[in-house]
């Protein structure tokens, strides 16, 4: 380049010397710039979770910052923008470092309470917004008939006759405004009937994205995730079933967000400031973050990453300690929270799963209501209801198809499908803990996966919990024989399991049922002991004091249903024949006390002797324990219609018993019959339940609220009762 231009000075004309040395000065610059942006416009990959929430708020953490303060709602809390400060706002390159062009793909993952919403406004959740620029107005752009779109969806979504001439006075501002403003980006919105989510797209025009139904303003909390993919827009609110988006031109590859800004709760000014309460605001790079917060035990709480700040309640805010309110939702990051609910006037702490009473008037149930008819794949033999840490209420049903058992995860709506798990007509489910290892153990009552084989022996197994992929996994298998139950108990700090074995074969029903215990070196469940046994189909274990005991319900030695039933006692280590009592057909023990006093109630199934008819209306009978002849003895007799369970539970300070009635000689539509304890008269009917086929109960409580679910052997639904109390 010297060369030349030494050749141009040598000429006389010294003003052409001078163009030619501009021109070759701007040809460098322009070289050089071509290469600085070859080597600066890069995009944003490889990202961590973003915390844009936490990082407004963590600026000073022993505070809030200007602009907002902190709200407590339904015992949660969550940030309350007082205005659009500047402390609401920073530039994006303070997260989205050395980079220019924002991610193809990503997730926006929101936790909020919409409360007091105007059905007028439009209302940002946050936005990232270009630098200010002078536009000179071009009426009829793509840009202004959108600005003009979105005022006549505020006043469509207006209710008030009023609302076109103040929208056509919003729309002289708005094109006003256009003309010198800072240009929108990203921005995620609401208004009352959709979720709006806006972005530049090609030829800068602001493009959006409307979810129809999201409902959230109904002043409850709920967790949104927002997916963006190359393909298709997906956006999941609670953990729920997904709405999803597929575009006609994709989200932009070159988002340039060069010296761009996020604005949390806003779009940098007070118009269209988000009025509600905020929990959680993460960018996700990925298409879907959904499986990271999803499933959860409180999805409208989900969460993936919350401010400290918002987590726990110092313990000087005694005032915020304690929530009062109608509903509350108990989780991990509310514990130790408490709760004082004005209508049963009861006051509640949360311990991370649920609710536990401190202090509650006395309940009293008032009517029973139907809240979940759950379609299964199959009938259903039993339920099992436990809970796990971190997830929440689950339960486990045995299904007879081939098509395998499930496992169902509890919401506020009811229960809905989690895992499936292979099992071979299965009769049964055991829940039960070592340390904080969590399992399922299933009693199969066929052979294998190849039912043409006829094979003496079953195969039963245990599944034990993964909390990393947060599904139940084979653990052991064991041998038994038309497995009808197992039961779970400690004994001087060992764990151990009884499968009740009902048959070897079609017709051997007198066979030995097995007691096994862990084997902490070999880590797996070996026999310790057999027991004799006429057609088991319960155990049930109970302690009395220092005592322990373990009782079994026959119903068949092959000929007669009219068998004893054995109570065994513990001794030396081992179990001792404590007491025999007579039985038909039995299928289920319950134990249960009422202050000092401890009752056994048998499930009598029928009575058959030999060829003869079978019987199906029968007593069965509830037992106590007379604590000086150290027996139990008859207390009161309960006409069923071949009972095949009990379940006992209690509410404030009345006991319930409910009885599944499943067959009357003719029909499976029976009544199950709900029974409340009444002291000296014993136990009374107080409500009628309609069932088919009737096989189990199992009552359980959330959040406060009583429940009972009931599965058939005869149609392939479950069902749900709330209990209501006064």
């Amino acid at each position: 380049m010297e060369t030349f231009v030494q050749a141009i000075a040598t000429e006389p004309n010294r003003l052409a010397m001078m163009t030619w040395l501009i021109f070759a000065h701007l040809l460098l610059l322009g070289l050089r710039a071509t290469d600085t942006t070859s080597d600066t416009w890069r995009r944003c990959t490889d990202l961590v979770p973003l915390d844009l929430l936490s990082f407004v708020l963590e600026r000073d953490p022993s505070q809030l910052t200007a602009g907002g303060h902190m709200k407590q709602e339904e015992g949660v809390r969550g940030v309350h923008l007082s205005s659009p400060h500047a402390s609401m706002s920073f530039p994006s390159s303070q997260l989205l470092v050395d980079c220019d062009l924002f991610p193809k793909e990503f997730s926006i993952v929101v936790t909020l309470k919409v409360t007091g919403f105007s059905p007028k406004r439009n209302e940002y959740i946050f936005s990232l917004m270009g630098p200010k620029r002078v536009k000179t107005k071009r009426v009829g752009t793509k840009e202004e008939k959108n600005n003009k779109e979105d005022v006549l969806e505020r006043n469509a979504e207006s209710s008030n006759s009023g609302g076109e001439q103040r929208g056509e006075t919003e729309k002289k501002r708005r094109v006003k405004s256009e003309e010198e403003r800072e240009q929108i980006l990203l921005g995620l919105r609401f208004s009352k009937r959709r979720l709006h989510f806006l972005f530049r797209g090609h030829e800068g025009v602001v493009e959006r994205w409307r979810f129809r139904g999201a409902g959230l303003a109904d002043n409850h909390w709920h967790t949104l995730v927002l997916g963006v993919g190359s393909q298709r827009v997906r956006l999941t609110v609670d953990c729920g079933k997904a709405q999803e988006i597929i575009p006609s031109r994709p989200f932009p590859s070159d988002l340039n967000i060069r010296g761009s800004k996020f604005n949390v709760g806003s779009r940098g000014r007070w118009k269209e400031l988000y009025s509600g309460l905020l929990r959680q605001l993460v960018l996700v790079p990925g298409v879907d973050a959904t499986h990271q917060i999803c499933p959860s035990s409180n999805p409208q709480l989900a969460v993936l990453s919350v401010p400290p700040l918002l987590l726990h309640p110092p313990a000087t805010e005694l005032n915020e300690r304690v929530s009062l309110g109608l509903e509350r939702s108990c989780s991990e990051q509310l514990q130790g929270q408490m709760w004082f609910n004005p209508l049963r006037r009861g006051l509640y702490l949360c311990d991370g799963a649920e609710w536990v009473t401190v202090l509650e008037d006395h309940k009293r149930l008032d009517y029973v209501l139907e809240h979940q008819v759950l379609t299964t794949s199959s009938e259903t033999h039993d339920v099992e209801v436990f809970h796990i840490a971190g997830m929440g209420l689950m339960a486990a049903m045995a299904h007879r198809s081939a098509s395998g058992s499930a496992v169902y995860l509890w919401s506020k709506t009811g229960f809905r499908l989690y895992q499936n798990i292979s099992t071979y007509g299965a009769l049964a489910w055991r829940h039960f803990s070592m340390g904080k290892k969590i399992f399922l153990v299933v009693s199969n009552s066929v052979g294998g996966p190849d039912k043409r084989k006829r094979s003496e022996t079953d195969t039963s197994v245990i599944y034990k919990w993964s909390k990393r992929r947060k599904r139940f996994v084979r653990f052991q298998t064991l041998q038994t024989h038309c497995a009808r139950d197992w039961e779970a108990f400690n004994i001087d700090q060992q764990t151990y399991l009884a499968v009740a074995n009902h048959r070897q074969g079609d017709n051997n029903h007198t066979i030995d049922s097995v007691i096994y215990k862990w084997n902490k070196p070999t880590k797996s469940f070996e026999v310790h002991q057999m027991l004799p046994t006429s057609g088991a189909y319960d155990w049930e274990f109970f302690t009395v004091g220092p005592y322990h005991f373990l009782v079994v319900a026959n119903a068949f030695d092959g000929v007669t249903t009219s068998v004893d039933s054995v109570i065994y006692v513990w001794v030396s280590g081992s179990f001792q024949v404590f007491q025999a009592i007579k039985t038909f057909c039995a299928t289920d023990w319950e134990m249960f006390q009422i202050g000092n006093r401890v009752f056994l109630v048998v499930a009598n199934g029928h009575r058959l002797n030999g060829n003869g008819p079978s019987q199906y209306a029968i007593n069965s009978t509830i037992y106590e324990l007379d604590m000086n002849g150290q027996v139990f003895v008859r207390f009161q007799d309960i006409v069923t219609y071949s009972a095949v369970d009990w379940e006992f539970f209690s509410l404030g300070e009345e006991y319930f018993m409910i009885v599944a009635n499943s067959f009357n000689g003719e029909s499976y539509s029976l009544n199950s019959i709900l029974y409340r304890w009444q002291g000296y008269e014993g136990f009374v009917p107080v409500h009628w339940l309609p069932t088919i086929g009737c096989s189990d109960w199992e009552f359980f409580s959330s959040e406060g609220e009583s429940y009972l679910i009931y599965s058939s052997a005869k149609a392939p639904l479950s069902k749900v009762f709330k209990l209501k109390t006064h």
